[in-house]
């Protein structure tokens, strides 16, 4: 039968895993470590394909329309899977019925920062600035519609401020800017920012998460001083839809024994992942579609509040 041949001889050539975003990232770093150890559970190989681009649509349409045979699989993060198809007329592809889940890795929260220089110490002290002068204070994102962006969207409607938006084209030159001193704010990843923190060269206000991270455990969290303000980044690995049956379940069992692995939980706890589920029992299948779902739902809100578009 077609579908027991495919199980007992997959994988028989490398298994591609696209990033729809540039190396260096939080989601390369990541797809790097999980790729490595799914291949070695696996007993195959595997390589991570960088296809930036358009927020991360060109790489996951690329995945969409790859043949449906489980060698070309897609790690890919919240932002362009869930927010995405609010921010975009046209993505390029629909992000539930066109895809798999397979197994969520974790999240991995942003980090309000400031550059050194700045005189709110705190989340409070910026508050009562931002509050006292508004439409004044700037934060850097990474462009319209980023989860960057929308994180200070959300910062704005929750807690009642006025935050002015300046769009980048790309993390690396906000982040820049901020570092030099010319704009005082931004919500930057964990893993991307974590060595800035560490050196004193931006100072870390509080994390987006709804708890504080482990990583940096002295950081409050946004949620403390905001109450119910919660936005991380997830990282998940998808198939395309009408992967066979058997090649999934090869998948997931793969992804099961990986994120049981003591050596990839370690490497990846140390970039600031927060890893989903726990190691006996990951968050696969229909568990990982419905808090895909919820998380649509959740940024089609912020986006039309935000008013950004993206053609």
């Amino acid at each position: 039968m077609p579908g027991a041949f495919a199980q007992g001889n997959y994988p028989s050539r490398p298994i591609v895993m696209i990033v729809p975003q540039a190396a260096g990232g939080t989601n390369d770093i990541v797809g790097r470590v999980v790729s490595q150890k799914l291949a070695d559970k696996l007993g195959g190989s595997a390589v991570v394909d960088n296809r930036p681009g358009a927020g991360g649509n060109i790489g996951t349409q690329a995945v969409a329309r790859a043949p449906k045979d489980g060698y070309t699989l897609l790690m890919t993060i919240s932002s362009s899977q869930a927010i995405n198809p609010a921010l975009y007329k046209a993505p390029g592809f629909d992000p539930v019925a066109d895809f798999q889940p397979v197994s969520l890795v974790g999240a991995v929260p942003n980090v309000l920062l400031a550059h050194p220089s700045f005189s709110a110490r705190t989340v409070p002290e910026l508050l009562a600035l931002a509050k006292s002068r508004p439409g004044e204070l700037q934060y850097a994102s990474a462009g319209n519609g980023t989860l960057n962006h929308l994180l200070g969207e959300m910062l704005n409607q929750m807690a009642g401020v006025e935050l002015r938006h300046v769009p980048y084209k790309g993390v690396a030159p906000a982040l820049n800017d901020v570092l030099g001193g010319q704009l005082p704010l931004l919500f930057g990843s964990l893993p991307s920012t974590l060595s800035h923190i560490k050196a004193d060269r931006l100072r870390a206000l509080a994390v987006s998460s709804a708890q504080r991270s482990p990583v940096l455990p002295d950081v409050p969290a946004l949620g403390e001083f905001v109450p119910g303000y919660s936005g991380t980044l997830w990282i998940g690995l998808f198939a395309p839809a009408g992967v066979p049956r058997d090649v999934m379940e090869r998948l997931r069992d793969g992804m099961r024994q990986a994120m049981a692995d003591k050596e990839m939980r370690d490497k990846l706890e140390a970039q600031g992942v927060e890893l989903a589920g726990t190691p006996d029992k990951p968050v696969m299948g229909a568990e990982f579609a419905a808090i895909l779902k919820q998380d649509i739902a959740k940024w089609a809100r912020i986006v039309k509040a935000s008013g950004a578009t993206i053609n």
